[in-house]
C-alpha cells in the first residue's frame, strides 16, 4: 500500500464512518446535510485509490459520482420540501 491507498483508508475510517452514523441517527435536517456530504467524500476516495492504483477507470466514475450524488442531494432536498 502507498501514501495514497493509506489516505482514501483513512478518509474512509475516519470521514465517511461518522458521516453514516450521523446520516442514521441525526434528526432529518442533519441526515440530509450528512447525506450530501457522502457523494463528495466518496468521489474523494475514489480519485485517492485511482491514484494509488494508477487505475483510470476510478477517474471516471468519481466524476460520474459526483455529478450524480450531487443531483440526488437535490432530489432529496425537494422531497423533505415537500412533506414540510
Amino acid at each position: 500500500m502507498n501514501e495514497w491507498t493509506w489516505a482514501a483508508l483513512a478518509l474512509l475510517v475516519l470521514g465517511l464512518i461518522p458521516v453514516g452514523i450521523a446520516t442514521l441517527i441525526g434528526d432529518v435536517m442533519s441526515a440530509a446535510a450528512a447525506f450530501s456530504l457522502t457523494g463528495p467524500m466518496c468521489a474523494l476516495i475514489l480519485l485517492l485509490l485511482a491514484e494509488g492504483f494508477h487505475r483510470q477507470p476510478f477517474v471516471d466514475l468519481a466524476i460520474v459520482l459526483s455529478v450524480v450524488s450531487s443531483g440526488g442531494s437535490l432530489v432529496l432536498a425537494r422531497v423533505l420540501e415537500w412533506g414540510a
